[in-house]
């Protein structure tokens, strides 16, 4: 049986037989405004998510980003250009369930800027939308991939450079 190393939402490890793992791909947005990145709190650890998740079967990549974020945060976003893609392997300690995942990141644009207050469902492991100051962030901010996150935001902004 092959054994294939998990993070874990407390970013620790744990072993997963590979013919448990669910294939899931995925779309995440970097949403800035006016220096400020629109993301979500995780519930079990307080620090930030970029708003995205799973892509339904037969849905489009784009269409997909929009719905999530919208029911992240609230807000309608333009789609932008693609930035990144990589796989990841998630437990997901809450479930009981450990993904492959493949995660496409693009930028988008908001049509609007206010933050409603939304009811998360339980699996979700949100607590809330938030525009966060770019500057304040650091690696350790996010929940995951918090080092890719800064990384993409920095492209952004020498895209908008002359």
């Amino acid at each position: 049986m092959t054994l294939i190393p998990c993070r874990t939402l407390y970013n620790e490890t744990r072993l997963v037989p590979a013919d448990t793992l669910i294939q899931r791909p995925s779309v995440y947005g970097l949403i800035v405004y006016e220096g400020r990145l629109l993301v979500a709190e995780a519930s079990c650890t307080h620090k930030y998510v970029l708003p995205g998740g799973g892509i339904e079967p037969g849905e489009d990549i784009q269409a997909a980003l929009v719905r999530e974020v919208a029911e992240e945060t609230g807000l309608y976003v333009e789609v932008g250009p693609f930035l990144h893609f990589e796989t990841d392997f998630l437990y997901y300690d809450p479930l009981d369930q450990a993904f492959h995942g493949f995660m496409f990141y693009y930028q988008g644009y908001p049509r609007d800027t206010q933050l409603g207050s939304l009811e998360y469902p339980v699996e979700e492991g949100l607590d809330r939308p938030l525009w966060v100051d770019i500057h304040a962030l650091t690696p350790d901010s996010f929940q995951s991939h918090g080092p890719l996150a800064l990384d993409l935001l920095s492209r952004i902004a020498a895209m908008r450079e002359p």
